[in-house]
């Protein structure tokens, strides 16, 4: 089992930037491989895959919509994730999850991650 929380969001203008955090515990996060990943979900809309990085390297994945917005990075010796999201939009108002799959290869469906945060809101102003 793997604790998730999260931080760092808040109200930002239209072309604003935010720096979310991950911060996991868990004795299984070194016993087994993990994707990290980051997904939001706005009101009345399904919970959408943004970026999933794994703790042990690889290149990051990113949904098309936030490629060359959003970046993804990790801190293992923190054990914690990040999302920057540069060029903030109002249509990315949402609420930002956090979540882990105990996986050796990528996935991009929420269904597959098996532990998540509470999540953190992030609105942007036009």
């Amino acid at each position: 089992q793997v604790q998730l929380v999260e931080s760092g969001g808040g109200l930002v203008q239209a072309g604003g930037s935010l720096k979310l955090s991950c911060a996991a515990s868990g004795r299984t996060l070194s016993m087994y491989n993990y994707y990290m990943g980051w997904f939001r979900q706005a009101p009345g809309k399904e919970r959408e895959f943004l970026a999933a990085i794994s703790w042990t390297g690889g290149r990051p994945s990113y949904a098309d919509s936030v490629k060359g917005r959003f970046t993804i990075s990790r801190e293992n010796a923190k054990s914690t994730v990040y999302l920057r999201l540069n060029s903030l939009k109002p249509e990315d108002t949402a609420v930002y999850y956090c979540a882990a799959d105990r996986s050796i290869v990528v996935h991009t469906t929420a269904d597959m991650y098996e532990n998540w945060g509470q999540g953190t809101q992030v609105t942007v102003s036009s």
